[in-house]
C-alpha cells in the first residue's frame, strides 16, 4: 500500500504524462508537493522499485508503468465533470427522435473522437430477445431470390441469395420448413439449429437440399453476426506513441480485422478498463468499454487510446452515453 505522499507523487506524474506526453521530473513535484527534491526523487526511485513508475532513456523523468495506470484509475482517479459545451454536443443527437439507435450511437461516438482524439468502436449485437416471426422469398430472377427475416421486435432485414438451377419448387419448400420448425427461435442461435436440427430434415424432403441448405445457412450467420462500426481510425495518428510506421500498420490492421473486433464485446455491466496487455487490441492501447441494453438492442461501445489516456473523461462520457441509451 502506498504512502498519501506516494499516492499524490503517482497521481500527478500520470496527470502530467497525460496532459504533455513528457517524462515528469523532481522539480514539477517539489513545487506541486513543497516537499524538497531529495524527498521526491526518493519517493520516485521507491515508485520505480514498485513497479509503478519507468524510466525513460532519453531523460531523468519518470512516465507511468502500465501498473501505475492501473493503481491510478483502480485508486486515485476521478472523473471530470462533463463540459456544458460537451453535453450539449450529445443531447442533439439523443434528443433527435427521428435517428435509429444505431445512428444515435455512430453520431454520438463521432462527437466522443472529435472531443478526445480517440477511437470508438460500436459493437451492435443482434438481441437473444429478437426471435424469427419468419421468413419469406421473393424472386428478382431465374438466379437471385431476396430472402426476408422478419423478428418478433419488428426487426427486419433482407439478403439477396444467388441459387443457379433450383427451383422455386424447392425452395418454398425449404422455407416453409424453416418456417414450421425454428419460428420463435431466438436469432443468435439459428445458425446452431439449422446445422444440428434443420439440416437433416431439408436433406429428407428437399431434393437440391445442399445449395438450399448453405444458402440459408449464411443467411442467418450474417444476421445474427454483429455489426462492427469504427468511428475516428485516423486519430491514432495524433498521438506520438504510434509515430512508428510499424505500429501504425500494426493497429491499423487490427481495426481492419473484424474478427478481433468482435472479440471487444463486454459482457459486464459496468465500464471496464483495458491497459496495455490487459486488452487483446494491442499493448501499446487502452481500450475502455462497456456495454448497452435497451428493449431491442443491446452491444457495446468502446473506446480505444494510448496508454497515456484522459480515463477520468473517457470513463465519465461513456458512463453518460450508457444512460442516455438505457434512459
Amino acid at each position: 500500500m502506498l504512502t498519501q505522499r506516494q499516492e499524490s507523487i503517482l497521481k500527478l506524474i500520470v496527470m502530467e504524462y497525460i496532459k504533455l506526453a513528457k517524462p515528469v521530473g523532481s522539480k514539477l513535484i517539489c513545487k506541486e508537493l513543497n516537499c524538497s527534491s531529495a524527498t521526491v526523487r526518493n519517493e520516485m526511485m521507491l515508485l520505480e522499485e514498485m513497479g509503478l513508475l519507468e524510466k525513460t532513456h532519453t531523460s531523468s523523468g519518470r512516465v507511468p508503468s502500465e501498473k501505475g495506470y492501473r493503481y491510478y484509475v483502480d485508486n486515485l482517479m476521478e472523473l471530470k465533470k462533463l463540459s456544458g459545451e460537451d453535453v450539449y454536443k450529445l443531447q442533439t443527437v439523443f434528443n433527435n427522435s427521428q435517428l435509429e439507435l444505431s445512428d444515435v450511437l455512430t453520431k454520438s461516438l463521432e462527437i466522443i473522437a472529435d472531443i478526445t482524439s480517440y477511437t470508438s468502436v460500436v459493437l451492435d449485437a443482434k438481441s437473444h430477445d429478437n426471435k424469427l416471426k419468419e421468413i419469406s422469398v421473393v424472386p428478382v430472377n431465374s438466379e437471385i431470390l431476396v430472402v426476408i427475416v422478419v423478428t418478433d421486435q419488428g426487426y427486419v432485414e433482407h439478403k439477396n441469395i444467388e441459387l443457379k438451377g433450383v427451383s422455386l419448387e424447392e425452395v418454398s419448400k425449404t422455407v416453409k420448413l424453416i418456417n414450421e420448425l425454428i419460428v420463435g427461435t431466438p436469432i443468435d442461435e439459428i445458425s446452431a439449429k439449422l446445422e444440428f436440427e434443420i439440416k437433416p430434415v431439408i436433406a429428407k424432403y428437399v431434393k437440391q437440399h445442399e445449395l438450399l441448405y448453405n444458402a440459408f445457412y449464411d443467411v442467418f450467420t450474417d444476421i445474427s453476426s454483429k455489426n462492427v462500426s469504427v468511428v475516428g481510425k485516423n486519430n491514432i495518428l495524433k498521438h506520438q506513441e504510434f509515430g512508428n510506421v510499424d505500429k501504425i500498420k500494426s493497429l491499423f490492421s487490427k481495426l481492419e480485422d473484424r474478427n478481433l473486433l468482435e472479440n471487444i464485446e463486454e459482457t459486464n455491466n459496468d465500464i471496464n478498463i483495458y491497459i496495455g496487455h490487459e486488452n487483446k487490441m494491442s499493448p501499446d492501447v487502452t481500450v475502455i468499454k462497456t456495454n448497452y441494453k435497451t428493449s431491442k438492442d443491446e452491444g457495446t461501445i468502446a473506446i480505444i487510446g494510448p496508454k497515456r489516456m484522459d480515463y477520468d473523461k473517457v470513463v465519465n462520457l461513456l458512463d453518460y452515453i450508457k444512460k442516455q441509451i438505457e434512459g
